[in-house]
């Protein structure tokens, strides 16, 4: 990983900022790495840092009662936590959970200077709250393909997004039902479907795409 004296240029909002509330930034932050498979925080806890992601990936999910997961984003270098940003901002505790999906870096930049800058810097509380309206509008977007979009429309756009090795996807049905916040037997059965018309091949913690454009077209990602 980058060495990240001056981490704050990695963002694009914040590297507009004037030179003292960047050098505020940086002095006051402290640059932490937390391992894969790590929450990071979870229902109950209250923020006491605003975390800027310089390394690695981080998936945050809702967990209800009975224990079903719907993945709601993930967090990619280079980007802030908007539900960390929300909690901030209200003084709240936290109603989902982050999990780190690889090694992660991030700078964590303490809660009283994240008062003071949202308070005194326009530039600062322009990056915090358009960062924060990106997000928003991603999860209504998500909300609405969860309501109204078909399964097998949704489940072949996770499959096209999804990091892949030679079109080898390392992941489960169970990791899958999560993405879609359905059922493991629903996303089994609609993987069977795909099979059969020959697009994928599954085996144990994968799937290898075998006609990425055929599924690309269903999922409305055709070039």
């Amino acid at each position: 990983m980058q060495d990240t004296p001056d981490w704050v240029e990695r963002f694009h909002g914040l590297s507009r900022l004037d030179l003292p509330t960047k050098q505020l930034l940086t002095t006051r932050s402290t640059i932490i790495e937390v391992a894969k498979d790590t929450m990071l925080f979870g229902p109950g806890n209250s923020p006491e840092n605003m975390l800027f992601l310089l390394d690695g990936t981080v998936r945050v999910q809702q967990v209800s009662e009975t224990g079903h997961e719907i993945v709601l984003y993930r967090i990619e270098a280079g980007q802030s936590c908007v539900l960390t940003t929300a909690c901030l901002l209200a003084y709240d505790d936290y109603s989902a959970e982050g999990i780190t999906e690889t090694k992660v870096k991030a700078a964590a930049v303490p809660r009283t200077v994240f008062d003071d800058l949202v308070a005194q810097s326009k530039s600062f509380r322009d990056f915090v709250f358009a960062a924060f309206s990106k997000r928003i509008t991603d999860l209504f977007l998500m909300i609405d393909e969860v309501a109204f979009q078909r399964l097998d429309v949704r489940l072949a756009g996770v499959l096209i997004k999804l990091p892949s090795e030679d079109d080898k996807i390392a992941t489960t049905h169970e990791k899958l039902s999560k993405e879609l916040g359905t059922a493991r037997e629903v996303v089994s059965r609609q993987l069977q479907e795909f099979q059969r018309r020959g697009w994928i091949s599954t085996g144990r913690g994968n799937v290898t795409l075998l006609d990425r454009d055929a599924i690309a077209k269903l999922a409305g990602q055709e070039s």
